[in-house]
């Protein structure tokens, strides 16, 4: 059995204009959002073995406080192919990891995690930011995830709900 979890970025700023995409910071309410992601995670026990994140300043930030607040141990692996990060990217770097880990997470941003989750669930889900979906899988390696694969939601937890 694998657990994936999969995690948007917590809300980001548009204040500055004339910042690219990919360098907007967190505003306000993602800051506020993304440690009661991580006290979630610590609290109820599903600290994932390995985290994998966008380059981009909101998912780093995001990963980085949610890591910090959930005792996460390991490092966090960025894949520039995460951002803006359309399904297959997601289970192309998923596909290669080693069986030892059993609970994973992905951070990255919409509508490329909707499609993922759509894609190994069968359910059409709104996923707004710092949502957190876990979904389990009844493979026994890693490599055998692709777009056939049906895993079960097990839950959604949603910034508002935490």
């Amino acid at each position: 059995m694998k657990t994936l979890l999969v995690l948007r970025h917590a809300k980001s700023s548009w204040k500055d204009p004339e910042l690219a995409d990919y360098q907007r910071p967190l505003n306000k309410r993602g800051k506020r959002d993304a440690p009661k992601v991580g006290r979630m995670l610590r609290e109820d026990g599903l600290v994932p073995e390995l985290i994998l994140s966008s380059p981009a300043l909101r998912a780093r930030a995001t990963v980085e406080v949610v890591a910090e607040e959930s005792g996460y141990e390991g490092e966090i692996e960025y894949f520039p192919e995460f951002y803006p990060g359309d399904p297959q990217a997601y289970l192309h770097a998923l596909s290669r990891l080693p069986n030892e880990y059993r609970y994973v997470m992905v951070v990255g941003h919409n509508p490329g995690l909707e499609e993922l989750l759509e894609t190994l669930t069968g359910d059409s889900l709104r996923l707004p930011t710092a949502a957190l979906a876990q979904i389990l899988f009844s493979i026994q390696s890693w490599r055998d995830l692709d777009e056939e694969t049906k895993g079960r939601l097990i839950n959604l937890w949603r910034p508002r709900d935490l």
